[in-house]
């Protein structure tokens, strides 16, 4: 069992051992340049003003959320990495933005209506657990919504990774979970390997799981990091972006 598998059932998760190492060196990879771009599209799609409480499921550095604080936007991060949000938080502290990070564990989130719109971005807490995981995830960032609310999930696309597999990948079929090693490079440039899990989904996936829980859905785009849009997905986008709101 992979500890994308195992960790479902556990208090602690592979990327937390990532995140401690990575540090800020997290925001260094060229998949975060695209923030600003990446928010702009999403306040316009999610027809979000200032006030709105908003919620980043696995914020990271909390990237998303302090753009869309500087926006007005009234946010709360959560991420299972204390030294994500030690991060975030005093990135915050040193703008006065009105953006607040908490540790938490999506597994056992449990906030319902309490948020006009739901973030879940570049496989922040979605996407990192093995399949079923994700799903229950999915299911408790749903119920976060207030009526009326609205999501904006990305996911990374499963039509890619079979269309891209690379050598020495491998794609589990029952799950649909890539499994990749690769090198990761502190702030000091210290080097070292790590294991990556991944679960892909396809846009039908992202619409049922929707459904189920409750939502409407907007639109399930193709994209990339730092280029969001609502072009239809094809088997060269990365990542599927879903918008979906609560009725």
């Amino acid at each position: 069992m992979s500890p994308a598998e195992s960790s479902a059932g556990s208090d602690g998760h592979w990327f937390e051992d990532i995140a401690r190492f990575l540090g800020p060196a997290y925001l260094r990879y060229s998949f975060t340049k695209g923030t600003t771009a990446e928010v702009a599209f999403l306040i316009g799609a999610l027809a979000l003003t200032p006030g709105d409480r908003v919620l980043d499921a696995g914020c990271g550095p909390g990237r998303h959320a302090l753009e869309m604080s500087r926006r007005g936007i009234d946010v709360l991060g959560l991420d299972i990495s204390t030294e994500f949000v030690e991060l975030a938080r005093e990135a915050a502290a040193e703008e006065s933005l009105r953006a607040t990070f908490e540790v938490e564990d999506l597994r056992h989130f449990d906030r319902p209506g309490s948020f006009d719109a739901v973030l879940c971005l570049c496989q922040g807490g979605f996407g990192l657990l093995g399949g079923p995981g994700d799903e229950a995830v999915f299911g408790r960032l749903a119920r976060a919504l207030a009526p009326g609310g609205r999501m904006a999930l990305t996911a990374f696309s499963l039509a890619f990774m079979i269309r891209h597999l690379e050598e020495g990948e491998t794609l589990g079929v029952s799950e649909s979970v890539l499994h990749e090693t690769t090198v990761l490079k502190d702030v000091d440039g210290l080097e070292r390997p790590a294991e990556l899990w991944t679960t892909g989904f396809t846009a039908r996936e992202l619409r049922l799981l929707s459904e189920g829980a409750g939502l409407v859905v907007d639109g399930v785009y193709g994209v990339t990091p730092g280029r969001y849009g609502n072009e239809p997905p094809t088997l060269d986008d990365p990542e599927l972006l879903l918008l979906a709101h609560r009725s």
